[in-house]
C-alpha cells in the first residue's frame, strides 16, 4: 500500500495513481423504489423525493474539498437528464446529495451514476 507514481503516456511526466482513483461510485435506478445496481465505498443511497438522493460513503472523505461526477438517463424517448450535486447543500465528508433534473424539473432517472475523487480520511 501507499502512493505509486506512474509514468504518463508518451511523456516523462508522472501521475500519482492513488490520487487518480475514484474513491466511491454508484450506479442505481432512481425510479419507484430505488435500486443499486453496483457500487464501491457506498453504504447507503437514500431517496429524498423526486430527483433528490443522498449517497452515504462507507469510508469518509478526508475533507469536504473532493469533487464529484454525475450522469443520468431516462429511457422513455431516450431523454438525457442532468445529475449534479444538489445546489444549496454543503459538501460533507460522510455523504453527498444529488439533484437530477430534466429541463427545469426534477426527475427520477432510470440510470443514475455518481463518483467522487479526493482523499479518504
Amino acid at each position: 500500500g501507499g502512493s505509486i507514481n506512474v509514468l504518463g503516456e508518451g511523456t516523462s511526466a508522472t501521475t500519482n495513481l492513488q490520487q487518480g482513483l475514484a474513491k466511491s461510485w454508484i450506479n442505481f435506478n432512481g425510479q419507484s423504489t430505488i435500486a443499486t445496481r453496483d457500487s464501491f465505498n457506498v453504504s447507503n443511497n437514500t431517496d429524498n423525493g423526486t430527483g433528490n438522493y443522498t449517497v452515504t460513503f462507507s469510508n469518509n472523505m478526508a475533507n469536504a474539498n473532493y469533487m464529484i461526477n454525475t450522469t443520468g438517463e431516462q429511457l422513455s424517448g431516450y431523454d438525457s437528464i442532468v445529475a449534479n450535486k444538489d445546489y444549496g447543500t454543503a459538501y460533507t465528508t460522510s455523504e453527498s446529495k444529488i439533484a437530477v433534473t430534466q429541463g427545469s424539473s426534477r426527475a427520477d432517472p432510470v440510470y443514475a451514476n455518481f463518483s467522487t475523487h479526493g482523499d479518504l480520511a
